[in-house]
């Protein structure tokens, strides 16, 4: 177990030997060397959302809301020690050389839990998706996972960006999110009080933004009266890149660069991605910052530094170079491609049987494109396998794989010479020769991700709707038109309107940005040698008209639990090629029927869930479990995820798993963002997906819903289970 009082003190005798140039110096992202007292230079400033990033090869994984596709918590976790063995790989390597630069250190900016609460936020696939409850379970993994559970801490993770931060990107320097407290705690911060409390978390990053009047990086709400003073935060703070020149800049809320140095430091943040803490030194001298707030942050900074065993010889010394992309670590990755393709629509045609093919045609801008596997804020992979690659690398050599660009991605025509549409009669040519059509569409980091990082100028890698670009839905459609059948792949990491493709192809499938050797896995799922089993973390709504202005942060009208419509494909969604079956349910000593009962809620709930696989080849399924409080006027609209449990069954093999809900499911959360019992009857519903309308038509399949009635706390345990 790792003593942080032992690390702060080791750090407060080092910084005490400090001048107060050095500690001010040491609150740089790029923190120089200290020669005299044997510090060597440190980068703060690393990357690693889905792998090691922008520091050469290492393990691709898929991009963040892929790996939520999966639903997995160990999955999450395994994918973080994997970051964590590879980060310590490049240090080694790097340091012994005297390579200190940036994206080499071991403090990861990762993960992203902001919620994922409008599909046209370009950065959204950066997130765990749209749920609080969802990304902090998975956010908390992935941190146990990254940092370990040893003396030192294996690397140190990130949660940002605190708090309520999610687009539009070309605002977000000046941008004021004005949002109720009801949706403050019931929506925007429950994910980071989870990481914070539960997993431990070294480190919390700033957003860009303004929240209710603050700036997020010198926000006294955000910083002080919630983070350290409500949940006790012993990490240490950064600001995300630039954000304190924002103060003065954009937001205005300072004067000066000083001005904004001193805020921010007041406000607790420890590390400056920027340059603006360049400018401590004068607000020092001008009254604004107290020496020993300036010594704080400093030894905030060290304790870190010494929970990484930074200055000692510890058992991570010793991970080799030989650990980057070995064959452990691929396979990990190609686990969390499988767990990640959401399929989306069948009507038959899936698993295809390779053998009877004679002809393939695979279509598409995204067939054969590398830049769709790997999403942004990636690293470099010693091989990429393109869905072209993977489909051609899979058949025997009786099968021929007809192949078309067919459009380019967003421009009308590939060639700059030519007059237009000019891959449309080639495609059209591969579908009229080809058995099967494979069709891949989409975007990629180019078209959705991070102002500034981004060709998409005009939207600052925003989406403006949620339509294909317009060559793709020609090319679709002329696709289509030739009539053969035609499997649709939407290489995306975000919702989008694929109702044409819903109406009109065999099959539609999700596959996000899959990781750089996606392709293959992919392939291996087209042909049933591997089970469908993702789950939406977002929903697929039919249009934007559908949703509320971008710029609202209200969340009335978002995501499943306040949208109030018909969309396309909901939340928690996805289908399987095998037949699973939901069995019974049990709660306690008595098996759940359609009736009330009344039960102690005050530690959680633990249900005994039954299933059957009915098919003859493994498959894997998410028991999702949905709570609503049926007498309070602040429940949520929908019923809201309380519970999910991924689970691989056997063939023909039935199966029972327990799934713990927590007692904090059965809260709500009043207009003062205080949780709190509220009514007496909640309604559970335990299922393969939401208990809605849509998603019982699109799976036919309907959840187990049953009524309980809360009994006061204090009464005796042994009446929990009772029927009334």
């Amino acid at each position: 177990m790792r003593d942080r009082e032992r690390a702060r003190s080791r750090a407060q005798e080092l910084v005490g030997r400090m001048t107060l140039e050095e500690k001010a110096s040491q609150l740089r992202y790029d923190a120089p060397a200290i020669p005299r007292l044997g510090i060597p230079a440190y980068n703060w400033w690393n990357e690693g959302l889905h792998g090691v990033a922008r520091a050469g090869v290492a393990t691709s994984f898929p991009q963040a809301i892929g790996m939520a596709a999966a639903f997995d918590k160990e999955l999450l976790h395994k994918v973080g020690e994997v970051i964590a063995v590879e980060g310590r790989a490049k240090y080694n390597t790097y340091s012994s050389l005297g390579d200190r630069d940036i994206y080499k250190g071991l403090t990861y900016w990762s993960p992203n839990v902001n919620i994922f609460r409008d599909p046209r936020w370009g950065r959204g696939h950066e997130t765990y998706g749209e749920d609080p409850y969802l990304t902090g379970e998975l956010g908390k993994a992935y941190v146990q996972g990254l940092q370990g559970d040893g003396e030192y801490l294996a690397a140190a993770a990130c949660a940002k960006h605190f708090a309520v931060h999610s687009g539009p990107e070309a605002l977000r320097h000046e941008f004021d999110a004005n949002v109720s407290k009801k949706d403050l705690y019931e929506t925007y911060l429950p994910a980071f009080e989870k990481l914070v409390k539960e997993a431990e978390v070294e480190a919390v990053m700033g957003a860009y933004n303004r929240t209710n009047g603050e700036p997020c990086c010198g926000s006294e709400m955000l910083m002080k009266d919630i983070l350290r003073g409500e949940w006790g935060f012993q990490g240490h703070y950064v600001s995300d890149c630039w954000a304190i020149r924002d103060f003065h800049t954009k937001h205005m809320v300072t004067n000066s660069a000083e001005e904004s140095a001193a805020l921010a430091l007041h406000c607790g943040c420890d590390v400056n991605c920027g340059i603006t803490y360049l400018h401590l030194l004068k607000a020092y001298q001008d009254g604004l910052v107290t020496e020993e707030e300036i010594t704080e942050a400093a030894v905030r900074l060290f304790t870190t530094r010494f929970l990484l065993g930074l200055f000692d010889n510890t058992p991570y010394n010793y991970i080799g170079f030989d650990k980057l992309e070995c064959r452990e670590h691929q396979d990990v990755a190609d686990r969390a491609t499988a767990e990640s393709i959401v399929l989306l629509k069948n009507n038959g045609i899936l698993p295809l049987d390779k053998k009877g093919l004679k002809t393939i045609g695979v279509i598409g801008p995204n067939a054969n494109s590398r830049v769709a596997l790997i999403g942004n804020y990636h690293g470099t992979s010693s091989r990429y396998i393109t869905i072209l690659e993977g489909i051609q690398d899979a058949v025997d050599e009786q099968t021929r794989v007809y192949y078309s660009e067919g459009c380019h991605l967003f421009r009308d025509k590939v060639e700059a010479t030519s007059c237009g549409r000019d891959r449309i009669s080639e495609a059209i040519q591969v579908a009229r020769n080809s058995e099967v059509v494979i069709l891949c569409l989409g975007l990629d980091e180019t078209m959705e991700g991070e102002e500034g990082d981004t060709g998409n100028s005009y939207a600052s890698g925003d989406k403006i709707d949620l339509l294909l670009p317009k060559p793709q839905r020609e090319l679709l459609e002329a696709v289509i038109q030739v009539g053969k059948p035609v499997i649709v792949v939407n290489m995306t990491g975000s919702a989008m309107d694929l109702r044409y493709a819903d109406q009109h192809a065999a099959a539609v499938i999700q596959a996000w940005y899959p990781g750089a050797r996606g392709g293959r896995v992919i392939a291996e799922l087209l042909f049933g040698e591997l089970p469908f089993s993702g789950r939406l973390p977002v929903t697929f709504y039919r249009c934007t008209e559908d949703l509320p202005d971008f710029e609202d942060y209200s969340m009335k009208g978002r995501t499943y639990r306040y949208f109030d419509g018909e969309v396309l494909y909901p939340f928690g969604y996805g289908l399987s090629c095998q037949e699973v079956e939901l069995k019974g349910i049990s709660f306690g000593a008595k098996n759940v029927r359609e009736e009330e009962m009344q039960a102690d809620l005050s530690n959680g709930m633990d249900l005994l869930v039954t299933v059957q696989n009915k098919s003859e080849m493994t498959a894997y399924e998410v028991i999702q479990v949905y709570c609503r409080e049926l007498d309070s006027e602040l429940a949520p609209l929908r019923a809201r995820l309380c519970a999910f449990e991924r689970v691989k069954l056997e063939p023909a093999k039935e199966q029972k798993i327990m799934v713990h809900v927590e007692a904090d499911a059965f809260l709500v959360v009043d207009e003062e963002g205080r949780r709190k019992k509220d009514g007496k009857r909640i309604q559970i519903s335990v299922g393969f997906g939401q208990p809605d309308n849509r998603t019982k038509e699109l799976t036919g399949k309907e959840s187990c819903t049953f009524v309980v009635e809360r009994l006061d706390a204090s009464l005796d345990k042994s009446n929990c289970c009772s029927f009334v």
